[in-house]
């Protein structure tokens, strides 16, 4: 934040916005980016649950309907007759579907290790679906897994070898781990899998884009927003502060800010303005107040200096100046303590007034021994007066030298 503390309001601003707005617009991205990746994947999942069950479906009805004729046709099979359809379905599509058993006849049907891993896990009747992406040949691809059961119509050609058709025992002989199947168990699963990275990559190009598109408006918005409120509100408190640095720089209390507008900033321009002009007239009364007691003070027969609580002179008199021996340009700031011989009980005396509102020195005559410019000692009667200006109290102090 040390950054931020010498940077002007506007440039605060202007970064603190740059940076609220960048970040919620990278969590928003992001976030649409998660979301788009989280709806792919469902997609994907619900199509290949989808040709799944389609696929089970078929060799279901396939297993129910044929009869003799996988005997003379090979491609009947409920099982292979299935596949094909799938791979029908999907052609020109990212899926590719197949199906695995632990105990395959067709070597096209021997799972892989990931199938492999997940059928193990296939061993009891309530094995349900399981999918993951996963990596497939270095790229990431989505790996589902549809358990299949047995049922009546399999054990026609996977029950016991006495019983299968004569072109399967030619085919697979007695002891082939491919008989033996049991109604309601779990013999394999229609495998689906499919490519993410393609999908994956169309989405980082529309995050990509819209990166670039968002950040466009984002730009485009910190800009508009950035003029406009450095035009509304920046600027005018600007020149309000410039305004209150100049006064304080010289004084000068005639300064005045264009009005403009009813809200916050204009009430703000008018109560500056109405403040300049109550200092003005009592920057006018004060000094026409001055001049009075200046011309008064003149013609007093006694040199008179007027004080504040520190001691400073900021009046005197003729006669004063040349009781100290300085002219009154060099009087005015000097401190009056330091003229008298006793001056810490005359310091004393104004503290213990600022403290308790009376001091014994204030209002009584008292003899002082001072001091002028040269060191010269002599002896003074001085009588402390005080007075109110501004709400601060001054003093006066009337000497009168003795001969």
């Amino acid at each position: 934040m040390k950054m931020l503390s010498d940077r002007s309001v506007n440039t605060k601003f202007n970064i603190i916005a740059a940076l609220l707005l960048a970040a919620l617009f990278l969590s928003l991205a992001y976030s649409n980016y998660r979301r788009e990746q989280a709806l792919i994947l469902t997609t994907a999942v619900d199509n290949a649950r989808s040709i799944a069950h389609q696929i089970i479906e078929t060799r279901d009805y396939l297993s129910q309907s044929v009869t003799n004729e996988p005997e003379h046709n090979y491609n009947l099979i409920p099982q292979v007759a299935a596949t094909q359809i799938a791979k029908r379905l999907t052609s020109g599509s990212r899926y590719y579907v197949r199906q695995v058993s632990l105990r395959y006849r067709n070597p096209g049907n021997r799972p892989d290790s990931f199938e492999t891993a997940q059928l193990a896990t296939f061993r009891d009747a309530q094995a349900r679906e399981v999918w993951q992406v996963a990596g497939e040949k270095g790229k990431k691809a989505l790996r589902y897994l549809l358990p299949m059961k047995a049922d009546q119509s399999c054990l026609a050609c996977h029950g016991t070898y006495d019983t299968a058709p004569r072109f399967v025992r030619e085919r697979f002989p007695r002891g082939h781990y491919s008989y033996g199947y049991q109604v309601g168990e779990v013999i394999g699963a229609v495998s689906v899998s499919v490519p993410m990275e393609g999908l994956y990559h169309e989405v980082g190009a529309n995050l990509a884009y819209d990166l670039l598109y968002d950040g466009a408006v984002l730009l485009a918005f910190i800009l508009i927003s950035g003029w406009l409120i450095r035009r509304t509100i920046l600027t005018p408190v600007k020149s309000v502060a410039e305004s209150i640095a100049e006064v304080a720089r010289t004084g000068n209390f005639s300064e005045r800010l264009t009005e403009r507008g009813n809200d916050e900033i204009g009430e703000l321009i008018e109560s500056f303005n109405e403040l300049m002009a109550e200092l003005d007239r009592k920057t006018l009364q004060r000094k026409e107040s001055e001049d009075r007691y200046r011309n008064f003070i003149e013609i007093a027969q006694s040199p008179i200096v007027t004080f504040v609580g520190d001691g400073k002179i900021v009046i005197s008199n003729q006669k004063a100046e040349k009781l100290f021996g300085l002219s009154k340009q060099e009087l005015l700031g000097q401190c009056i303590f330091e003229f008298m011989e006793d001056g810490e009980a005359l310091r004393a005396a104004v503290a213990g007034y600022f403290s308790s509102g009376s001091s014994d020195l204030i209002g009584a005559t008292v003899r002082q021994t001072v001091r002028d410019v040269c060191g010269t000692p002599f002896e003074v009667d001085m009588v402390i007066s005080v007075s109110q200006a501004d709400q601060n109290p001054i003093f006066s102090a009337i000497l009168r030298p003795l001969k």
